[in-house]
Order: C-alpha cells, then structure tokens, then sequence
C-alpha cells in the first residue's frame, strides 16, 4: 500500500526532475528537497510497476446476422412480413470483434469491466500482463450500471487491484488510467479528477454520478482501471467524449462494491422495487393543479400490491423529495431507486391536492418479470431489442405528425440492434405487445411472460399497421 506523501514534495520533485528552477519558500531548505532521479519520488511509476499486472486486456467475438438485400428492402416490415421465414435465407451470420479492458479484483481470477465490453459475447478472451491468455465466463452483469464481472480458471494466485473509495476522491487528485486504447496493451496516462456526478443521457449511456477525469481515455479503455495515488482503484473507465480532448468518465468503485455480491452470486443485481410509473413535473401540470414546485415527478399508475400501494401513494401525487433531497428529474428519481436494495426505506415528500405530506415506502425486490425500478417498467424490454421509446405527447404528435392514435412513439433505433434489423424507425408508434395495449412503458409490465423469448408488437406506421416479432434474450 502507498501512502501519499506531502503533495509539496512530489510537486517539488516532479518539477525538478523536468528541468525546472524552483524557488523554496521560507522554511525549506536544499537539505530537505528529496533525492531526485529519473524515477525518485515518482509515484506513477511505482503505480505502474506494482499494479499494472492487475489490468487485463479483454477481446470479445460475437455473431451479427447481415442482410444481403438491398438497401430498400432489408428494413422493409412488409417485405419481412410477406416473405416469412424466407427472409432468413437473405440474411448471413458475420463475426464481429472488439477490444476493451478490466482488472482483477480476485485471486482466483474474478475481473470486474463494463458490461459494455462483454454485452451479446460469443466468446471472451482475456489477456494477461505476461501474456498469458483464458476463455472467460460471465459471471453476472448490470446494463444499469453498466458493470460486469466475469471469471478465468488460471493456474495460481493473481496479482489483484483492490478497490478504493471514490467517495472521499477529491476534484484535484491525480489519477492514473492503465487500459487497452485501439489494441494498444496496458496504455498508462495520468490526469486528474476533473469533476465528480457528472451526469451522461446520450444514445446507451444513462447515468448519474460519474467520476470525470482528464487523463487520456479512448476506444479500448472501457473497463480499465482509474487508480489514485494510494494505489487502489477509485473508478471503471467507461465512456468518453469524442469530439473533445480530457473529457473522460469513469463508474465510481464504491458503486461497484455495492452490486459485485449481488453480480457474482445471482448473475444479476437485487434491486429494490418501488412501484409506480412516474413522468416529469412540467409547468402546464404544476399550473393546472395549482402546485407551487419547478422540480418533480408525477406519479402515473401505482401497481397492487407494491410498496408504493401500501404506502398509501396515488396517482397524480408528486414527489418532490426523496430521502431529504429534492427531485432533480424523472432520471434522477428512476436512478436513486435503482441503487437501492430491497427492503430499504424511502421517505418522500409528496404533494396532494395542495398539501404537503411525508410518505414512507419499504422497498420490495423487483420482479423478474418486470425487469426494471420505479418509473422504468417495461423499459428492459426495450432497451433489449435497442428500442427507444415514449409516451405520446403532443409535441412528439406535432413532430411525427401523428394524430387520433393512442401508443408509443420510437424516437431512437439503436444501430445494428434487433429493431433496426426488424425494420423498426423513428416515427413508428408500437399500439400493442402481445396483444397488450401500451400506453406507457410501464403497460409492458407483465406483457411479455417470464419464460418466453419473444414479444409480438403491433405496430402503426403511415396509417397501417403490422406485427413485428423480436427475440428478447
């Protein structure tokens, strides 16, 4: 374990060993400046040298089906739907790999990354520090979180990277990242701890309270470690910025720590369940029921027999404080449900009718069926197929110009997902999954049954409709 030395004297050191003239201060003498060399008093080399063979390099192969058709046809529904199983023969399985990065946080050879990094694999390697290669297995994942920890079977004992606490890391520190950018093995950069809970909702990235950093981070790095200068990881690098330099994030560790247990003895994170479909506080809602708040969520259906049912919660409650905190926005709420476990207790401040009273919620786990927390039901569904989807209201109407229709509006079709394959576009409105009307994604709560691997989803398009299968696993 390294113990951080007096920040002046690694400042002094740095310095000097760049060839710079320092002026010392009053009290500091040349007899108490340290013994300066190539590497004297340079922690990151330390760093390096003692915890680099902890950071593995993970290579990841899977199979992506292809249509060989031409370009109007392979996203047509009707086509799809007028040719059948037919289809299939225009279409060829290509394999794809990527490259990302992780460390090992086990002797026996546990390696916690981002599930990113190993989301839909055939197959995973994992290279050590020396070279020395294994076939990896998943051992559980949390798309929430974006975490995965998988498993190799190696011969002897690991050098392993214990985990620190990211929340006592200070905007300031230093900060070394070690990971595997474009195929470029245990790549070290250092930066500083840039800013803390920064929050990203772009594309597949949703998520509050990332560490951000500007030590260099590119394509290959997702999973690596982010080390502070006791040694310990502190972060898992994850996403970046690319069209801008020394923008990078990292998952806070001590989120890790809290769904690991969870991760690698359920496969999945047990997490508490509230209840309840939520929408965002606009202005309209707040004047119409004479609501004196900017910021809150809007409580939708509440579902029998949940917490927020014995609670005592209503439909057209809002919630404008959650634990003491006041609700920033339906994300933020959804999120600080997601990271609770079961059995929890919630306070909430809740307006009604113009009062205001305080409600408290014990959390119950939440269904397998049902897939998502509070205010996210359904949404698993969707996120599985690269589906992104809302209620309708009447902007989106006025966008997509669609009128006297009830359903969803898809307003994002991952590339290369199942939906873009299915034919899917922005624009589209999804009426029923298996023959459940939707309105809400809390509607596909219990739509799809728990040992099936298809959804059935009636869908409108100019003024037709049609039925598109998609396989959820």
């Amino acid at each position: 374990m390294y113990v951080r030395s007096c920040f002046r004297v690694k400042v002094l050191a740095m310095l000097a060993a760049a060839g710079l003239c320092l002026f010392a201060g009053p009290g500091w003498s040349a007899s108490q400046a340290p013994a300066l060399g190539k590497q004297a008093d340079n922690p990151v080399v330390q760093i390096v040298k003692e915890f680099s063979p902890a950071v593995v390099n993970i290579d990841v192969e899977t199979v992506s089906r292809r249509s060989a058709l031409p370009s109007p046809f392979r996203d047509d529904p009707f086509f799809r739907r007028f040719f059948g199983e037919e289809f299939d023969r225009f279409s060829r399985s290509v394999p794809m790999k990527g490259r990302g990065s992780g460390f090992i946080v086990s002797k026996d050879g546990q390696i916690l990354t981002n599930n990113h990094v190993v989301e839909g694999a055939n197959k995973i390697t994992v290279t050590l520090s020396d070279g020395k290669t294994y076939e990896a297995n998943i051992l559980g994942k949390d798309p929430t979180f974006d975490l995965a920890v998988i498993k190799i079977n190696p011969t002897a004992d690991l050098k392993t990277l214990e985990l620190g606490n990211s929340d006592s890391i200070e905007v300031g520190e230093w900060v070394v990242a070690i990971g595997n950018p474009y195929g470029l093995e245990h790549t070290v950069t250092v930066g500083v701890i840039s800013a803390k809970n920064r929050s990203i909702h772009a594309q597949n990235i949703n998520f509050d309270g990332f560490l951000q950093t500007d030590a260099a981070i590119n394509p290959g790095n997702s999973g690596g470690p982010l080390i502070d200068m006791d040694g310990k990881a502190i972060g898992i690098n994850t996403a970046i910025i690319p069209y801008a330099q020394g923008l990078g994030f990292a998952v806070p560790v001590n989120m890790a720590k809290q769904i690991m247990n969870d991760l690698v003895t359920y496969g999945k994170v047990k997490r508490g369940w509230l209840g309840i479909s939520v929408q965002a506080l606009t202005k309209d809602f707040a004047e119409a029921y004479g609501i004196d708040a900017e910021n809150g969520v809007v409580v939708g259906d509440v579902f029998a027999g949940s917490a927020a049912e014995r609670a005592g919660l209503q439909r057209g409650d809002v919630i404008v404080s959650l634990d003491g905190e006041n609700v920033k926005d339906v994300q933020w709420f959804v999120n600080q449900i997601r990271s609770k476990s079961p059995d929890s207790s919630l306070k909430l401040r809740v307006l009604r009718a113009g009062k205001s009273i305080n409600v408290t919620a014990k959390l119950d786990e939440i269904p397998d069926s049902e897939g998502q927390a509070a205010g996210d039901g359904g949404a698993d569904l969707f996120d599985k197929v690269g589906l992104g989807v809302s209620k309708l209201t009447n902007e989106l109407r006025n966008q997509y110009k669609i009128e006297n229709r009830s359903g969803l509006v898809v307003v994002q079709v991952a590339k290369g997902s199942p939906a873009q394959a299915a034919g899917f576009r922005e624009g589209d409105v999804i009426l029923e999954v298996n023959r459940k009307k939707v309105n809400d994604p809390s509607d596909v709560i219990g739509a799809v049954r728990k040992d099936s691997k298809l959804a059935a989803l009636l869908v409108e398009r100019g003024g037709r409709t049609f039925f598109v299968t998609l396989k959820t696993d």
